[in-house]
């Protein structure tokens, strides 16, 4: 029999109460997912969430849920935004994505934490270009920042385990 070995994951993220209080490119990206949430595609679920990503030459792209009646056809705001940018430029890495969810046109309160297989496809990019990029969920109350997509899905699946 073997001995067990308790481990655990520690990281650091950053709280903030106010969208003033984040960088200006990410002020921006909050502001943007916040818009692109209203123009969400949510008839079944009702739930309006829009992500804004930053790649490193600058360009920002946005994206919103697109629900689909043969659920889960549909796609997550974050997925749309990454793809849109990569189709765009496939050879540029994220520097900063950021997500925000509406009710009635307005930011609801709470952060928005994405889905796992929206954090899956993070980790994928961050593979992809060998860079992590940093994910803002924001609320109109709380924000939260963390450095590096990976943190939100540490048990995630490998491309090395094909």
């Amino acid at each position: 029999m073997t001995k067990q070995e308790e481990k655990s994951f520690n990281f650091l993220y950053k709280e903030y109460q106010s969208v003033d209080e984040l960088e200006k490119d990410e002020q921006e990206l909050v502001r943007l997912a916040g818009e692109a949430s209203v123009n969400a595609y949510s008839p079944y679920s009702k739930f309006n969430v829009g992500a804004a990503v930053l790649l490193e030459n600058g360009e920002i792209f946005t994206g919103n849920n697109q629900e689909n009646a043969a659920y889960p056809s549909g796609l997550c705001a974050e997925r749309v935004a990454l793809f849109y940018a990569s189709s765009q430029f496939p050879d540029i890495p994220v520097k900063k994505l950021a997500v925000a969810a509406s009710k009635n046109k307005r930011m609801i309160e709470a952060p928005v934490p994405p889905c796992g297989s929206c954090r899956q496809v993070f980790i994928e990019w961050e593979k992809r270009f060998n860079k992590p990029f940093s994910v803002i969920m924001a609320g109109s109350k709380k924000i939260i920042r963390v450095e590096k997509a990976m943190w939100l899905l540490p048990f995630n699946f490998q491309s090395d385990y094909l």
